[in-house]
């Protein structure tokens, strides 16, 4: 049982500091990158990836390198905020 007038705390995940990028121009469409990390990449009316803005959490990192190493065609990569930012 929880005790009384204790809430809990919600905490922002913690920021990996490094953002995904796509390259539009080597982007074939294979959607490899949504199935390995939807909570982050969404694909359009075309098979192309979207991806959300912003750093990654440190949770799905792992996640977004494994998508980056089994694009077919190198489309993807992980760079620092501030790369990215750039």
């Amino acid at each position: 049982m929880r005790g009384v007038g204790i809430r809990e705390v919600r905490r922002a995940p913690r920021s990996s500091g490094r953002a995904l990028i796509v390259d539009p121009i080597s982007c074939d469409g294979y959607g490899m990158c949504a199935e390995l990390l939807p909570e982050w990449v969404a694909l359009d009316d075309w098979g192309y990836p979207v991806i959300r803005a912003g750093a990654l959490p440190i949770d799905l990192l792992e996640h977004a390198q494994r998508a980056v190493d089994v694009c077919p065609v190198l489309a993807l990569q992980l760079r620092r905020v501030a790369e990215a930012a750039a």
